[in-house]
Formats: C-alpha cells, sequence, structure tokens
C-alpha cells in the first residue's frame, strides 16, 4: 500500500477509535447503581387571630338626571371618607374600588305582546369603597356610623393579618417536621435507615378564604354591629426527598 494511503487509513482508524471512548464512558455509568431515595410530603398548618379587616363598603344613589345622581352620591360619600378619617382611619387604607354611573331603563310590552322601546328613567351612580380596619375594636361602629351617613350597599367583611410571617414561617416548621415523620415511618416499615436530605421542595402557602360577614347596608343599627373575628389558617406544604441506607 502507498505511504500516503497509509497514514490516511492510520489516521481515520485513530479518529473514529477516539470518538467512540466517550460513548463506551457513558455507558459504564450508565450501568453504576443509582443511590436508593424515598420522597414524602408534608403540610402544615398554623392559626392565629386576625388584626386587621379588610371592608367593602358602596354608596348608590339614582335620581332622573345624571348629575342630580353624582351629586348626591358625592355628598354621601365625602361624609363617610371624613367620618372613617376623624375616627383614625389613615389615607393609606382608604381605596376607592369601583365607580360606575348607569342609566336606568323600564322595559315594557304593548297590549300585543309587543317589546316597546326601553323607556330611560334616570340615572344610577355608584361609588365602591374598601376600608382596612387594624383596630378591630372599632369595627362594629365604624359599620353603624357608615350606614347612617349613606352606605347602602356592600358590608363584606374579611379578616386578616397584617403581617403574617411568623405565622407563615410557623406553618412552613410544621410542614417539614410532618414530612420527616412520614418518612420515618416509612423506613421502619420496610426495614430501612433513613439516610440524609437530598432535596426539598416548598409547594404554595395558602391561606384559606375567611368566612365573610355580611351585614345588609339597607337597615341602620342602633347599636354598633356586632362582629366576631375567629382566626385565621395558614397552610404550608413541603417535598423532602432523603437518601435510603440499605
Amino acid at each position: 500500500m502507498p505511504l500516503t494511503k497509509t497514514r490516511d487509513f492510520i489516521f481515520a482508524a485513530f479518529l473514529g477509535t477516539t470518538l467512540l471512548v466517550p460513548a463506551t464512558h457513558s455507558f459504564a455509568e450508565d450501568a453504576r447503581p443509582r443511590e436508593a431515595t424515598i420522597t414524602v410530603t408534608g403540610e402544615g398548618h398554623s392559626a392565629i387571630a386576625p388584626d386587621m379587616a379588610v371592608v367593602t363598603l358602596s354608596v348608590v344613589k339614582q335620581a332622573k338626571a345624571a348629575q342630580d345622581a353624582l351629586d348626591q352620591n358625592n355628598k354621601a360619600m365625602g361624609a363617610v371618607l371624613a367620618t372613617l378619617k376623624d375616627r383614625g382611619i389613615a389615607e393609606r387604607d382608604l381605596q376607592t374600588s369601583g365607580f360606575s354611573i348607569q342609566p336606568q331603563y323600564v322595559y315594557q310590552n304593548d297590549k300585543n305582546g309587543q317589546s316597546l322601546p326601553p323607556t330611560l328613567t334616570g340615572y344610577q351612580v355608584i361609588n365602591g369603597l374598601t376600608v382596612r380596619v387594624r383596630d378591630l375594636s372599632k369595627l362594629g361602629a365604624l359599620l353603624d356610623q357608615a350606614v347612617n351617613l349613606g352606605i347602602n350597599q356592600g358590608g363584606d367583611i374579611q379578616f386578616t393579618n397584617d403581617k403574617p410571617d411568623a405565622a407563615l414561617e410557623e406553618a412552613r416548621k410544621n410542614a417539614v417536621a410532618d414530612a420527616a415523620a412520614k418518612a420515618k415511618t416509612l423506613t421502619d416499615a420496610a426495614g430501612v435507615k433513613l439516610g440524609h436530605v437530598l432535596a426539598i421542595n416548598e409547594g404554595a402557602i395558602v391561606m384559606p378564604p375567611q368566612p365573610l360577614m355580611r351585614q345588609s347596608m339597607a337597615m341602620a343599627a342602633e347599636k354598633a354591629v356586632p362582629v366576631a373575628s375567629g382566626e385565621n389558617t395558614y397552610n404550608a406544604s413541603v417535598s423532602i426527598t432523603y437518601s435510603i441506607q440499605q
């Protein structure tokens, strides 16, 4: 064989061998036994009393002219805002949550049962207000005062916590403890020994929707509205993977 062809053949053979080495190495790695593991999910809960209420209130006014309905609404809402501020509600805790001006129609049929064109009867103005009450002892009196000043719709209350960090931390710790207890139970039952933690994944932190207190704003109470705040429960979940010592 000529010398040039011989060199080409040797180089090609060498190149082919070099390319095959990594593949052979990966097969060897795949053949190694993998570490035995166990993955468990834990749940934790923490309940604390709420320290704040979020209240949704609305002023609804109707008049034949849109401007009249707006003027009446503005007057009532202005009085409500002034009173809330006098009662110690800060500006940052008062927020307009909705405003609308809607025409009001009457729909009728003629004597033959056919629909007649709608008749405009006036306008309705709705101005919504979200209030954060940080002193729950004042909540009942505030609701009563708001009704007397013109609030005539809403009254939904959600009890919450301004800073739930401590409760969330406790819920997380309880979730980890729950996962560890489950892992110990399972490995003991299987006759193996629980090893070290390989991975921890946190699930969603959830505060279940709290019961909403609905107070009819159409009827003003003679005394402060009674309020029961109960407790808020925060839930945490974790997924933990442990090694198993054979």
